[in-house]
């Protein structure tokens, strides 16, 4: 068969896109982004980049079309192109490395399930209790990225912040904590605190941009 043949060619562009993926500082840089549009430079300090590498990374997720840059004065923002479609394909990545990789799953084992390893709650329980009022739903990422968006009703209290927060966190509703997303160790943080202080919480299954790319409501 030909290597011009149309196949080969969709199959090409593929390739691109697999590419892009296949390093841990483009895959964090996705999370961080989905979380709402950021500057280069806040992408950088947040993943402990040079800003030159930061946008080195960030252009190649641009060249196969994950994000998309706006340029703003001197600085350059970024945000994914398609949050539902990127969102779903980090989703997929996961869950195949999770079932075929054996170094994920001791890590989930060591450290996530560790910290908590009761089931996290699904999105359709979430909307139940959250109509009920019958939840306190803690956010636990950072204050700009709360701003950005975040679920409804959501309390964002930063982990350094969680002792602090205790005494307006009502008792008598069980505490949902979420993060940016399934890796995220905020959430587990969250949870492993609170239940050692002797309140009932849980964590959210994947993050913000999971109930976002879901179709979700959010506020902001």
């Amino acid at each position: 068969m030909s290597s011009a043949s149309p196949k080969h060619r969709v199959y090409a562009h593929l390739a691109e896109i697999a590419a892009a993926l296949a390093h841990a500082h483009r895959l964090e840089l996705l999370e961080l982004i989905a979380q709402g549009e950021r500057s280069v430079e806040e992408l950088a300090a947040r993943t402990g980049l040079s800003v030159a590498n930061a946008s080195r990374h960030l252009q190649i997720l641009r060249r196969a079309r994950l994000a998309e840059p706006r340029r703003e004065g001197k600085r350059m923002f970024y945000s994914l192109i398609s949050d539902s479609d990127v969102i779903a394909l980090l989703g997929s990545l996961g869950r195949v490395g999770e079932r075929n990789v054996a170094e994920i799953e001791r890590i989930l084992n060591s450290y996530f399930r560790a910290r908590d390893a009761l089931e996290p709650i699904s999105r359709e329980m979430l909307l139940e209790r959250l109509q009920s009022g019958s939840v306190t739903l803690l956010d636990v990422r950072p204050a700009d990225e709360f701003v950005q968006g975040h679920l409804p009703g959501a309390i964002n209290v930063a982990i350094a912040e969680l002792d602090a927060a205790l005494a307006r966190l009502p008792r008598e509703h069980a505490v949902i904590a979420y993060c940016r997303g399934p890796y995220c160790v905020l959430s587990y943080e969250a949870v492993a605190a609170l239940r050692s202080k002797g309140l009932e919480a849980y964590r959210l299954e994947a993050g913000y941009p999971e109930w976002k790319a879901a179709g979700l409501p959010i506020e902001s």
